[in-house]
C-alpha cells in the first residue's frame, strides 16, 4: 500500500517508438520481449502508463494496436497508441473543408475517423481528371467519364505519409497548389494565399529489415517542397506539421498517459527512441516546453505548442491538451536508424552544429535538442535504466 501511494505521488510515464525500437519490419526485436515481461505486473497490467507513439501512417490505431499485441504478446488498447495523424483529432476547424489527402492504407476511411466529413483521395482526383497524370507515355490516359460527379473545390491538403506512386502525387498536388484548390484549370499567375498544408510523418528515414535505413515520408516532402520552389520560387508552407517531433504530438501522447493513471500525478516521462532527429529531438523539445510551461506559472504566461525552440509552426488544438509532466528523458538505443559506428556526416572542418542535420526544412539544429538523456543498446536496456531510476525515486520518497 505505501509503495503504490508513493507511485500516485510520483507516477512515472513511458513513450515507446516503435519501428527500429520494438519492430524491423515484420519482425520483433527479441529484446523488446523481454523488456515488456518486466514492465508487467503479476495480472500482466503495465507497472506505468505506456504509449506507443509511432510516425506510421497508413492504418487505424485499432489496427497499430493489434498488431503490436501480436506481435509482442501484450494486450495494447488503441487509446495506448499514437500514429503521425492522430492529433489532427483536435483540428476541428478543418473537419467540415474538403482536403484531399496523399498517402498509402485506406487513407479517405482514417480521415473520416480522424473527424473530417469532405475527403477526396488521389484516385478520385485522378479519376476525375486523368489527363492530369502523364508521367507513363505507354498508356495514354482516358478522357474522365461525364457522368463522375463534379468535384468540389478542395479547401485544404493533408500528406498522411509516403505514396506509392511519387510522381503521381507530386505532379497532382502541385497541380492543386498552384490552381488553388481548382486542378482542372490553368495554372494562376499570380500566387497569393496558398492552401494549407497538414503534413503527417517528417522522418527523412525509417529502418525496416533492410541492412540500412529507408526513405521515409520525409523524403517525398522534400521533393515536393523542392518542385514547389523550383516552379513558383517560393518555400512551401505547413499549416501544421505533426508526428514526431512535433510538440502537439508529444501533448497528445501525454494527455493518453494520463487517461491510464487519472488519480496519480504524472510527473517524469522516458521517451524511448531510436532516431535523433524524430524521437530525441522530439523527446528534448518537449522538455524544453514543460520546462518553460512550468516556469510560466510563476508569471501567467500561458506557453503553445507553437514554435517553442523551433521554427516549426503547428496550429493549436481546439480541444485544449495540457501539459503536466514536469521532464521528459530522451533514452536513444543502437537497433534502429542511430548506428553507435556511423556517425552522422560532416563537411570537411565543420564544428558539431554543422553536422549533415536529417530532420525537416523548418527544424533548427540545436547541439542540445539531439543529445539523448541516455544512450543504451537496446530497448530492454532502456526498461532497465527506467526501472532503476523510478525505484530510486520510489525509496527516496
Amino acid at each position: 500500500m505505501i509503495i503504490e501511494a508513493c507511485l500516485c505521488l510520483h507516477q512515472a510515464g513511458i513513450l515507446f517508438d516503435v519501428d527500429g525500437v520494438l519492430l524491423r519490419g515484420g519482425s520483433v526485436i527479441p529484446a523488446a520481449q523481454r523488456a515488456f515481461q518486466k514492465l508487467l505486473d503479476k495480472n500482466n497490467n503495465f507497472l506505468f502508463p505506456v504509449v506507443f507513439v509511432t510516425n506510421a501512417s497508413s492504418c487505424q490505431r485499432h489496427q497499430k494496436a493489434q498488431q503490436l499485441s501480436h506481435l509482442l504478446d501484450v494486450q495494447i488498447a488503441p487509446d495506448q497508441v499514437v500514429l503521425s495523424h492522430s492529433p489532427l483529432r483536435t483540428m476541428k476547424s478543418f473537419h467540415d473543408k474538403c482536403v484531399l489527402v496523399s498517402g498509402q492504407g485506406p487513407v479517405t476511411d482514417i480521415a473520416n475517423t480522424l473527424g473530417f466529413q469532405k475527403v477526396l483521395s488521389i484516385e478520385q482526383l485522378k479519376e476525375k481528371h486523368p489527363l492530369l497524370d502523364m508521367v507513363e507515355h505507354k498508356k495514354r490516359p482516358k478522357v474522365a467519364s461525364s457522368q463522375l460527379p463534379t468535384l468540389p473545390k478542395i479547401e485544404a491538403i493533408i500528406l498522411f505519409g509516403e505514396p506509392i506512386r511519387w510522381e503521381t502525387n507530386l505532379q497532382l498536388l502541385i497541380d492543386v497548389l498552384l490552381t488553388n484548390g481548382s486542378p482542372g484549370c490553368e495554372y494562376e499567375s499570380h500566387f497569393s494565399a496558398q492552401l494549407p498544408v497538414l503534413a503527417c510523418n517528417m522522418d527523412l528515414m525509417w529502418m525496416a529489415e533492410a541492412p540500412s535505413p529507408r526513405f521515409g515520408h520525409g523524403m517525398f516532402m522534400l521533393c515536393l517542397e523542392s518542385v514547389y520552389r523550383k516552379l513558383t520560387g517560393l518555400e512551401l508552407q505547413y499549416q501544421a506539421l505533426l508526428g514526431k517531433p512535433s510538440l502537439l504530438t508529444y501533448q497528445y501522447a501525454e494527455h493518453l498517459l494520463r487517461l491510464q493513471s487519472p488519480t496519480c500525478k504524472l510527473t517524469t516521462i522516458y521517451a524511448v527512441g531510436d532516431n535523433l532527429t524524430t524521437d530525441i529531438y522530439g523527446a528534448n523539445l518537449y522538455n524544453r516546453y514543460l520546462a518553460q510551461q512550468h516556469a510560466a506559472m510563476t508569471t501567467s504566461t500561458k506557453y503553445v505548442a507553437q514554435g517553442t525552440g523551433s521554427q516549426m509552426t503547428t496550429v493549436v488544438p481546439e480541444a485544449e491538451l495540457v501539459s503536466a509532466a514536469a521532464q521528459c528523458h530522451s533514452i536513444l538505443v543502437c537497433t534502429g536508424v542511430y548506428n553507435p559506428r556511423s556517425p552522422l556526416p560532416s563537411n570537411p572542418g565543420s564544428t558539431i552544429t554543422e553536422k549533415v542535420f536529417h530532420g525537416h526544412r523548418d527544424l533548427v539544429l540545436e547541439p542540445d535538442l539531439v543529445e539523448p538523456s541516455h544512450v543504451v543498446e537496446d530497448v530492454e536496456a532502456a526498461v532497465d535504466l527506467l526501472l532503476q531510476r523510478e525505484d530510486c525515486m520510489i525509496r527516496d520518497l
